[in-house]
């Protein structure tokens, strides 16, 4: 006979008393998904590269808006994720009162290297949910953007996918274009 399974879901605030009490390695790549512990790929060269270059490309903004690499985002009481990118709306403590929320963001890039179907089938639904904006899903691999826009429940009214040769803007900044390949690192 089966037995069965019991989960314990953690809140983010369970969560990050996890990480102070030493529960966790410093290098632990972690994230709450609705409640659950999931483990993030390691970051592969491709990725950091794309990370870097996203970087690189967004810093003209960093007068309007505060670029969040890699780090914490609160959708929820039971949900943190840790996007590549983000766009956050400025302020002046830099979110250092606690973790910006859904409502503090203009655009998250998520960098898919080898997450390419987790990113797409778990995390942009959450973000779509919590009310994302925008999310841009970077397929390191097939060498595609996509770009979701108008979230509704969950998922965006608007996708695109961009190749090498197209440009894109966040829509909070439409006169910061963008071309894909740099994205990318095509030449």
């Amino acid at each position: 006979m089966a037995e069965l399974l019991t989960r314990y879901r953690f809140t983010v605030e369970e969560f990050h008393r996890m990480g102070e009490a030493g529960i966790f390695r410093e290098d632990d790549r972690l994230e709450l998904i609705e409640g659950e512990l999931v483990r993030m790929s390691p970051v592969g060269s491709r990725h950091a590269a794309c990370v870097a270059r996203l970087t690189r490309l967004f810093v003209p903004l960093q007068e309007q808006a505060i670029v969040w690499v890699q780090n914490p985002l609160k959708l929820g009481e039971q949900t943190e994720v840790y996007p590549d990118v983000s766009l956050l709306r400025w302020r002046s403590d830099y979110y250092a009162s606690g973790h910006p929320g859904p409502e503090a963001v203009w655009l998250v890039v998520e960098v898919s290297e080898t997450s390419l179907a987790y990113d797409r089938e778990v995390k942009v639904p959450l973000y779509a949910r919590a009310g994302v904006p925008e999310v841009w899903v970077v397929d390191v691999e097939g060498r595609v953007l996509w770009v979701h826009r108008l979230p509704e429940g969950e998922a965006y009214r608007e996708v695109w996918r961009l190749e090498a040769g197209e440009e894109v803007a966040p829509e909070a900044f439409p006169e910061h274009r963008l071309r894909v390949q740099d994205i990318l690192g095509i030449s």
